[in-house]
């Protein structure tokens, strides 16, 4: 199968994507992952994508395009794939439509992991870094003995500017407001499943995996 995963900055996306893969026995491509790769190797297309973020441009979808159907086009991608960051916009799922349909396949389910804004910015804005020994805790996850102390050294734990409440509030509002119409294009196409992502990792886990083997007898 060839799934496309949704899902905001908190959401668990790529924990439960990894997962699913090894379930499925299928890749997870990462765009994120593919940007660096492509930029450490230094290949044509990663030395394109370079120029644009040196001068402090967006890469432009073409780019992105042409690197996830140089992926998509390697043997091991053939039983399907699991799509990870790509498409963000209407625009580029018609263009992955394209690509797959040269390769006579097309997106067979789109999930996404559904988890309440106020529920996103608790999960993001939680992280906190020791000053002396970088050591990383999180008020929900993996919180301090004591309020703003170090466990190890004692040293002073601060937030570092990005994972402030207000930056997190943005990065969550403008994924929102970009993946909506995408989320309403694949609704419309019947391809749309969506996951409870504020269950535990185990439930949202088996809940996709439900969702996959519906998917599948659909296919069939």
């Amino acid at each position: 199968m060839n799934i496309v995963l949704l899902g905001a900055p908190g959401a668990g996306k790529g924990t439960q994507a990894e997962r699913l893969a090894e379930y499925l026995g299928i890749p997870h491509v990462a765009t994120g992952d593919l940007f660096r790769e492509a930029l450490r190797q230094g290949t044509p297309l990663g030395r394109q994508a370079q120029a644009y973020i040196d001068r402090g441009e967006l890469v432009p979808d073409q780019v992105t395009i042409a690197m996830v159907e140089e992926r998509l086009a390697q043997p091991d991608c053939e039983p399907g794939v699991i799509l990870d960051g790509f498409p963000r916009t209407v625009e580029q799922a018609r263009a992955l439509d394209r690509v797959l349909a040269g390769h006579g396949r097309k997106v067979d389910l789109v999930l996404f992991i559904r988890v309440r804004p106020e529920e996103l910015l608790r999960r993001l804005s939680g992280r906190w870094i020791c000053r002396d020994c970088q050591g990383v805790y999180h008020t929900l996850f993996n919180p301090p003995k004591q309020p703003g102390v170090c466990d190890v050294c004692g040293g002073e734990l601060y937030q570092r500017p990005d994972d402030r409440p207000e930056v997190q509030r943005h990065r969550v509002d403008v994924y929102l407001a970009q993946t909506a119409p995408l989320i309403e294009f694949y609704r419309e196409r019947g391809l749309l499943q969506e996951i409870d992502g504020e269950q535990s990792i185990d439930e949202v886990q088996a809940s996709m995996r439900e969702a996959v083997i519906r998917g599948q007898k659909k296919k069939e």
